[in-house]
């Protein structure tokens, strides 16, 4: 296939890209560069050949862009800033995607493959699956959900599948690096009781569900959700890490209620004046939600099984983290 990977110089978009290229795809992504890690991602693209556009999905979109693609994953998105007004997680991700899909409309692209997140879900109790009703808690969830019914919505154009991508890590990650570089150091306490549910999913395994999602007859209009084979407890997740860099799980717990307060307090005063707060009650989330997911809906529509579980992927990733001395 002919494959265009918005969000392509980030973490998931350049494993997906390196992925596709090495199974014989044509890749084209396009991406930002505003970090030293994501310019590497750019320079390691380029060295196998991938096409790499420098394009900010708030600006116009060139005509050459989705022309001769076969495919979009879209996985560009406004998602973890808390320094930006609401308006600009609903330019990026609704008016963005809306954009971009009237551009592969008329490029005549056959499939559209939406990167969504489970955070259309809020807060849910029970094991969730694509018909749990929805309830998104924070302004990037909300506008992921309203860029989702209105692709799903279109009569006409790219057959459209979304995808609700779980928590993602493995290597490449930066977003967790905190998480091991803090238990490899002894300095991680653990907030709470740490019984709260992750359902984690290993990058490789997610881009096959994402390629499944471009590649297999569906009838558009889809909605499937990836997560990893098995959920896992803060508890556990913070153990297996600790494994993972061959240090004992942390014992330091402390109450969360001081924390969600110091993050609403912080993000109150200091989102407002365009400042990232330190600590958010978005970060908080990782000892609070409790999420678990059916992946039926994936087994059966896409051939989806993921293959790595959480203790297995862990290692792979202090492997890479340590191959980048990031650890």
């Amino acid at each position: 296939m002919r494959l265009l990977i918005t969000g392509g110089t980030g973490f998931i978009g350049a494993r997906l890209a390196g992925l596709a290229r090495g199974l014989g795809h044509e890749i084209r992504v396009t991406g930002l560069v505003n970090s030293p890690a994501e310019a590497a991602r750019r320079q390691s693209l380029e060295a196998v050949g991938i096409e790499v556009v420098l394009q900010a999905l708030d600006q116009p979109l060139p005509l050459e862009l989705t022309r001769d693609i076969d495919a979009v994953v879209h996985l560009a998105a406004a998602q973890h800033e808390m320094n930006v007004s609401d308006e600009h997680f609903r330019e990026i991700n609704l008016r963005a995607t809306q954009r971009l899909f009237e551009a592969a409309r008329t490029a005549g692209v056959g499939r559209f493959v939406h990167g969504s997140t489970i955070g259309v879900y809020g807060e849910r109790g029970g094991e969730i699956d694509a018909a749990t009703p929805v309830g998104p808690d924070n302004i990037y969830g909300r506008t992921k959900l309203e860029a989702e019914r209105w692709l799903t919505a279109q009569q006409d154009g790219p057959g459209v599948v979304v995808i609700r991508i779980g928590e993602t890590y493995g290597p490449g990650d930066r977003r967790l690096l905190k998480l091991f570089r803090g238990i490899a150091a002894g300095r991680f306490p653990l907030l709470g009781r740490g019984q709260n549910l992750h359902h984690p999913i290993y990058v490789d395994d997610l881009c096959r569900g994402l390629l499944a999602a471009a590649e297999r007859p569906l009838r558009g209009g889809e909605v499937f959700v990836l997560a990893g084979p098995a959920p896992v407890t803060t508890n556990e997740m913070v153990s297996a890490v600790a494994a993972a860099v061959d240090r004992p799980p942390p014992r330091l717990r402390l109450p969360l209620g001081p924390f969600l307060a110091a993050a609403a307090v912080l993000e109150s005063a200091l989102r407002p004046l365009g400042v990232q707060p330190p600590l958010h009650r978005r970060r908080m989330d990782f000892f609070i939600k409790s999420l678990s997911f059916s992946l039926d809906g994936a087994r059966h529509g896409l051939g989806f099984e993921p293959a790595v579980p959480f203790a297995e992927g862990a290692r792979l990733t202090a492997g890479w983290y340590r191959e980048q001395e990031l650890l």
